[in-house]
């Protein structure tokens, strides 16, 4: 992995035959990433980045208030919490036949279980990720010709997935706030380092074989994904 330092920012620098255009993303760990073509010279890079270096100052003081602004959730009725790309209203109710579950366009949950609502919403949260990731995964390995070892859903830090040792994949739980075709793509990425454990060009056609927009979803989920944040997401950032 290289990297390209101009001035106080430091870049990995990503660069893939598949590419045309320069581009510049912070990712939502905050991390600067700057993808290329391979012909580009280093000089053309650093004036590339002077001229945007407003721009990534811009994202990056974003990020910093946003982290500042985000507030925790909180188990009343009426909170939104997001599964897939949309914003579900809790309901509290006074008996229910589970701790959490997603029915007719609502979360429910007995009142009984709020105080310890953070607890039964990770769990519901990592059980639904862990059969969604499941069924994709089984719907791409063929494709991509790979046999994965198994999927395992965890807290990654400010990883969306990793390919570990003997083929096995994991994954976020928090994969499945995003909409389900950038979470589609994270499955993807992942499944294509099976064959590629490094990004090169390779790996970039290996993802473009199986999804022609990859560029389109990874730059939301470089753009957006720093806001999908389920203990901290806003009433109103919920709702865009």
């Amino acid at each position: 992995m290289s990297t390209l330092i101009v001035n106080d920012l430091k870049f990995e620098l990503r660069r893939s035959a598949v590419r045309r255009a320069l581009e510049i993303t912070v990712d939502r760990g905050g991390e600067l990433i700057l993808s290329a073509p391979p012909e580009v010279p280093i000089a053309i890079l650093r004036d590339f980045v002077h001229r945007k270096r407003m721009w990534v100052y811009k994202q990056l003081a974003k990020k910093d208030t946003l982290g500042r602004l985000k507030r925790s959730k909180e188990y009343v009725d009426g909170e939104e919490f997001a599964y897939l790309g949309r914003s579900y209203r809790l309901k509290l109710v006074p008996e229910s036949d589970a701790a959490v579950k997603l029915h007719a366009g609502r979360f429910i949950m007995p009142t009984a279980l709020a105080r310890e609502g953070h607890t039964h919403m990770l769990r519901w949260y990592s059980e639904h990720a862990r059969r969604w990731l499941k069924l994709r995964v089984a719907q791409y390995q063929a494709r991509m010709e790979v046999d994965p070892a198994g999927v395992r859903v965890q807290d990654l830090g400010y990883r969306w997935g990793s390919c570990g040792k003997g083929a096995r994949l994991y994954f976020h739980w928090k994969v499945v706030l995003l909409p389900a075709h950038i979470a589609e793509y994270v499955v993807v990425h992942e499944l294509a380092h099976l064959h590629e454990p490094h990004h090169t060009p390779e790996f970039w056609r290996r993802v473009e074989r199986a999804l022609p927009d990859y560029e389109v979803r990874k730059a939301w989920l470089a753009k957006c994904g720093v806001e999908i944040d389920w203990e901290h997401q806003s009433k109103r950032q919920a709702r865009t």
